[in-house]
C-alpha cells in the first residue's frame, strides 16, 4: 500500500507554515540572542515560544516506547491527533470513515466536523470487531477505520487475529487508539509498526501517566504519514508548561509503573467486591482503568450515586451497553465509598 494515494490532493502539494524556531534548529543555545519571532524580551519562563517538535519530550519516548523519533507526532490531546489525521486523509463531503460501536465518541464528533460520513459496524455481543462486515462496509472512499483497543467503553482488548486480518484487506489507514493500552496485559501494536504501512497508533498521557491536565496526546506511525501530519499541524501546538511537565513524568518511570500496578490491583479487588451488589447482573472484563457493568436501571442508579456524592458514568445509551455503567478506578479510599454506596442502594 502506498500511503501517500490516501492524502487529500490540496494536502499533498501544501507548503507547511515555517515558524521561526524552525528555521533556526539550535533553539536552546544560551549564547544566541534572539531576535526573530517578535517575543517579549525580557524572561520569564515562558517568553519564548516552545519547541515546535518537543524534541526533549520525544528523546524519551524513543528510549521509553523504542520506537524510532521520525515514528513520533505530538499533539494538544489526542483529540488534535485524530483531527489532524481526518484533515489530511478525508475529503469532505466525499470520503468516509468506518468505527465500531460502542466506542470513544470524538470519532464520531471529528467526522461531522468535517464533513465525513460514519459508517457503523457494531462490535458482536462480547465486543469484538465482525472483520467480514468492516470489509463489506468499505469502498474506495473509506479513509480510516478506527479500532479502540482496550475498547471506551466496554473495557476489552480486541482479538490479536482480527486486527492482523483487519490491517491485512482494509484498503485505507487502521488507526488503533490505545489510550487504555497501559492497564492491558495484551502487548501495544507499536511492536509491529514496521510490519504495516497503514497501522497508525494514538496513546495518550491522560490515563496511565496521570497528566489529563497537561493535554498530550501521541501518534506513532511510518515516516511517510507522521511527515504529512506536521506538514498540517499548527506551529508551536504543543505549550512549554506541557512539555516540561511531561517531559518531567517521563523520567520517572518507576513511579509511573508502580501507580499502573496499584490501579491494576485495585480494579481486580474492585471486581471481585461489585458481585456481591444484587442490583448488578455482569461486571465485564476490563484491560482498562474502568470496570463496565450492567445494572438493573442504570439512570435510576446513576441519579442515586450523584445524591450520595459519587459521579460515574452511565452509558445506558451506548450500543450494546442497555443498562450499563462504568466505574473508574480510583484509590482504595474511593473505591471503598463506591462499594458502600452501592450496597447501601441495594434495597433502595
Amino acid at each position: 500500500m502506498n500511503v501517500l494515494d490516501l492524502v487529500r490532493d490540496n494536502i499533498k502539494n501544501i507548503k507547511p507554515y515555517s515558524s521561526a524556531r524552525d528555521e533556526y534548529k539550535d533553539a536552546t543555545s544560551e549564547s544566541m540572542i534572539f531576535l526573530d519571532a517578535n517575543e517579549n524580551p525580557y524572561e520569564n519562563g515562558v517568553n519564548r515560544y516552545p519547541d515546535p517538535q518537543q524534541n526533549d519530550v520525544k528523546d524519551l519516548l524513543v528510549t521509553i516506547k523504542n520506537v524510532a523519533k521520525e515514528n513520533i507526532l505530538l499533539g494538544n490531546g489526542s483529540d488534535e491527533v485524530l483531527d489532524l489525521i481526518f484533515r489530511a486523509f478525508c475529503e469532505p463531503n466525499k470520503d468516509n470513515i468506518i468505527t465500531l460501536p460502542p466506542t470513544y465518541g470524538m470519532y464520531s464528533v471529528l467526522a461531522n466536523i468535517n464533513a465525513i460520513e460514519n459508517k457503523k459496524v457494531l462490535l458482536t455481543e462480547d465486543f469484538q470487531p465482525k472483520v467480514d462486515q468492516i470489509l463489506d462496509a468499505a469502498n474506495n472512499n473509506s479513509k480510516i477505520l478506527f479500532l479502540c483497543s482496550p475498547n471506551n467503553p466496554s473495557g476489552n482488548s480486541f482479538s490479536t487475529e482480527k486486527v492482523e486480518t483487519l490491517l491485512n484487506n482494509f484498503k485505507g489507514l487502521v488507526v488503533i487508539d490505545e489510550a487504555y493500552i497501559d492497564f492491558s496485559e495484551q502487548e501495544s501494536w507499536l511492536n509491529r509498526l514496521e510490519e504495516f504501512p497503514n497501522l497508525v497508533i494514538t496513546q495518550t498521557l491522560s490515563k496511565a501517566y496521570g497528566l489529563a491536565g497537561i493535554r498530550l496526546g501521541v501518534c506513532y506511525a511510518s515516516k511517510v504519514v507522521i511527515s504529512i501530519l506536521n506538514s498540517i499541524k499548527p506551529p508551536y501546538n504543543v505549550n512549554e508548561l506541557t512539555q516540561q511537565k511531561a517531559f518531567e513524568r517521563l523520567k520517572k518511570v518507576d513511579e509511573v509503573e508502580a501507580e499502573i500496578k496499584a490501579i491494576k490491583q485495585e480494579r481486580e479487588q474492585l471486581m471481585n467486591s461489585l458481585k456481591s451488589i444484587n442490583f448488578i447482573s455482569n461486571i465485564y472484563p476490563s484491560d482498562c482503568n474502568f470496570v463496565l457493568v450492567k445494572v438493573d436501571d442504570a439512570s435510576k442508579r446513576y441519579n442515586q450515586l450523584i445524591q450520595l456524592g459519587i459521579v460515574i458514568r452511565n452509558r445506558t445509551t451506548q450500543p450494546l451497553c442497555d443498562n450499563c455503567l462504568r466505574f473508574t478506578v480510583g484509590t482504595t479510599a474511593e473505591n471503598k465509598k463506591l462499594l458502600q454506596a452501592l450496597k447501601e442502594l441495594q434495597n433502595a
